[in-house]
């Protein structure tokens, strides 16, 4: 059930249309544009509730209120072989940063499929699931 921001769901089926070596080589490209949490933001050590959950590249999520009402996410992956986390924060941002909250808040846990492919390993699989629902989470706590 495709759900969230528009952005979003562009770009998953962008990403589910290619074969499996150009969603590889894609991929890379976007995490090659990954940028960390600026210190403004969050510093190291950062906090553990900000952890994403069964992350194997020890990811972290912090949502900034916009004035329009909306989020700027930021992310922090602390493997720097964590790619596909990487590649997901990048995604994210692009697509769920200024995005109408009810939208984040309704992305499909299981959009990162769709991005990365079925092949997915269970534990990549759970930590980009958890990113996704951290997001979610976000959003969920700035509407209230």
């Amino acid at each position: 059930m495709p759900g969230g921001p528009p952005k979003l769901e562009s770009m998953r089926a962008m990403f589910s249309a290619m074969d499996r070596a150009e969603r590889i080589q894609a991929l890379i490209d976007v995490a090659d544009g990954f940028r960390p949490v600026p210190e403004a933001i969050a510093a190291r050590p950062y906090p553990g509730e900000r952890r994403v959950p069964h992350c194997e590249s020890e990811a972290f999520v912090f949502a900034v209120p916009r004035d329009d009402g909306t989020l700027k996410f930021h992310f922090a992956v602390e493997n720097p072989q964590g790619i596909s986390a990487m590649a997901a924060a990048v995604i994210l941002d692009k697509t769920c940063s200024g995005a109408p909250l009810d939208l984040v808040e309704s992305i499909d846990p299981d959009v990162m499929y769709d991005i990365f492919g079925r092949e997915l390993s269970m534990g990549k699989n759970m930590g980009l699931t958890s990113l996704v629902n951290m997001v979610r989470a976000e959003a969920a706590r700035h509407r209230r």
